[in-house]
């Protein structure tokens, strides 16, 4: 019998009273939920703002074939809550080495690169994210702020730490603008259309 498939998402929204109560956030995850429930996947959930255990984190990532990230960028970046689900995690996942047992490298083979000694091959990441930002900040070297870099510049303090655990990195989906944007109903209607390219369901 051919065995489930199953997908984590990881929702990073920290709530901010009247103000950011991550209502967006919440209907990119129904998305993603409705996309890969359809697609006959086991769906796997953790709100980090509600709180999570390390080790069974650990245990969902290894269960998990995709592992997503929701999440709105707050100053250039996810939610501190992620950054402490992160070190809390990833060091339980060093520390039990189920997600990796070193960082690759060893005295008897320097071509052995750093960050190649992950145990989590095999599985695939993507961010989902949601800024006040608007698209044409991005990938354009006219543009003061960004200098020619794109949101995959921005999320490389995630999408290392999955690479560095031997995770394949998919292409991120953005919601930009959104306090200004009239277009985030068709964000949300298109975003399956990505889940679908780059899973290649």
């Amino acid at each position: 019998m051919e065995k489930t498939k199953k997908v984590l998402l990881i929702n990073t929204h920290l709530t901010y009273p009247n103000w950011t109560e991550g209502t967006l956030n919440n209907s990119f995850i129904q998305k993603a939920k409705d996309f890969f429930e359809a697609k006959d996947f086991e769906i796997l959930e953790t709100k980090i703002e509600e709180g999570y255990n390390a080790d069974e984190e650990v245990e969902k990532h290894l269960e998990s074939d995709i592992v997503m990230l929701q999440t709105p960028v707050n100053w250039f970046g996810a939610p501190w809550i992620y950054k402490k689900y992160v070190d809390e995690v990833f060091n339980c996942g060093l520390f039990s080495k189920k997600f990796l047992s070193d960082d690759g490298r060893t005295r008897d083979d320097a071509t052995k690169q750093y960050g190649t000694g992950g145990h989590l091959q095999g599985k695939k990441f993507m961010i989902s994210a949601t800024w006040n930002a608007p698209a044409e900040a991005f990938n354009n070297p006219a543009q003061q702020l960004m200098q020619g870099k794109g949101t995959a510049d921005l999320f490389l303090s995630i999408t290392s730490n999955y690479r560095f655990c031997g995770v394949e990195i998919l292409p991120d989906y953005n919601c930009f603008d959104i306090f200004k944007n009239d277009n985030i109903a068709k964000d949300l209607e298109n975003y399956p259309k990505h889940l679908e390219k780059v899973f290649g369901l």
